[in-house]
């Protein structure tokens, strides 16, 4: 079971209110498993909402603060970790803040919106010998998990093709409209930010860390918003031959959030579709097909006690990887603070940040000019 019988750690939020989209979110997988829990928080900088959020997460108005400096301030000796949430233009300012303070961080994907200032934000890590983790929830989920180790293991022989989607319909769907700062491009479109983020880090995470050598890029605006870029195209040359092809975007109407991620071998494809998320196809040169699901036989990873919060067959989900990705953050946060840290390859900081940032630079360039680019 991923649940632990150490005192939970104690965070601060900066941002997560109830009016954001990931907040809550965040406030029920950390505590999911009793690995965290939240003592105090900065939720929103309108009085209200800040209060109103304290309240639903049961928080005293005496560590409820008006700005996160003052938390930042006040906490000092109070908490295990701050975990950043606000909108990704703002986090910088508050990230650097909080590692020169002394705290231990977890932010929000994205980490930054350049690759220049996640490089300063990785910079605050080394001089304070700071901790950062930075959520990418979907490799949370156990059978993403599961395919990585298969990848691994050389199941799916050498890799040659990765196509990965991630179309939702937000930008054209007739409902409410989306949140300010998503509405603001920057040198990377908000879009990019938002999804390519994922694109990069699931084949990041997938491949062990593959790089990206060059892209060429399309970049379009289709929705309802002004000039904002909502749909993205990319294909990709890595490391060792492998090519990777990207869609993302919000103008894909019928797609809630059709993350579709296909991984072509020599020796076998593999797909994972979130949507359906227990659920990795699995197919052999032979022409065998296997469905794989956490009761398989033929899973290792996704069998483990820690993701089986429920038997196979009652599905986990967003929530829950969620959770798994935060009993990891824990672990390696709970070994920062003994001073004997171990690489956890399921935590990714400000280096592999500044490599998706790169990349999703090196997609705009290449949309303006029309001409493969360099990562």
């Amino acid at each position: 079971m991923a649940h632990t019988h150490l005192p939970p750690l104690r965070l601060g939020f900066i941002g997560g209110a109830l009016n954001s989209a990931v907040g809550y979110t965040h406030y029920n997988s950390s505590r999911l498993d009793g690995h965290f829990r939240v003592d105090c928080g900065c939720f929103s900088r309108r009085a209200a909402i800040n209060e109103d959020t304290a309240r639903t997460y049961g928080i005293p108005s005496e560590r409820t603060h008006a700005t996160w400096h003052a938390l930042l301030e006040s906490e000092r000796q109070s908490l295990d970790a701050i975990l950043v949430l606000t909108p990704t233009p703002d986090h910088l300012d508050s990230v650097i803040a909080a590692l020169d303070a002394g705290y231990p961080v977890i932010c929000e994907k994205a980490l930054a919106v350049s690759s220049e200032a996640c490089r300063r934000i990785g910079e605050a890590v080394d001089r304070n010998r700071g901790f950062l983790a930075v959520t990418y929830n979907y490799s949370g989920y156990p059978m993403v998990r599961e395919l990585r180790r298969m990848i691994a293991d050389g199941q799916l022989g050498r890799l040659q093709q990765i196509q990965i989607e991630i179309p939702q319909e937000g930008f054209l769907r007739q409902a409410a409209a989306p949140q300010a700062w998503r509405l603001k491009d920057h040198a990377v479109p908000t879009v990019s930010l938002d999804l390519g983020v994922h694109a990069h880090h699931l084949v990041h995470f997938l491949t062990g860390g593959k790089a990206p050598l060059e892209v060429i890029g399309d970049q379009a605006t289709y929705g309802q918003f002004g000039d904002i870029v909502d749909n993205v195209y990319c294909l990709a040359h890595y490391e060792d031959g492998l090519r990777v092809q990207s869609w993302f975007g919000k103008t894909a109407l019928g797609n809630r959030n059709g993350l579709r991620i296909r991984v072509y071998g020599s020796l076998a494809s593999a797909e994972w579709f979130q949507m359906q998320p227990e659920d990795l196809l699995f197919s052999q040169a032979d022409g065998r097909r296997l469905l794989i699901d956490r009761g398989s036989g033929d899973a290792d990873l996704a069998r483990q006690l820690r993701y089986n919060r429920f038997k196979s067959g009652h599905p986990s989900g967003f929530i829950e990887a969620f959770a798994n990705l935060y009993a990891d953050i824990a672990d390696q946060l709970r070994q920062h603070q003994s001073g004997t840290v171990t690489h956890n390859a399921f935590v990714y900081g400000a280096q592999e940040s500044e490599e998706g940032l790169r990349f999703l630079e090196a997609i705009s360039r290449s949309a303006q000019t029309r001409k493969w680019e360099a990562v």
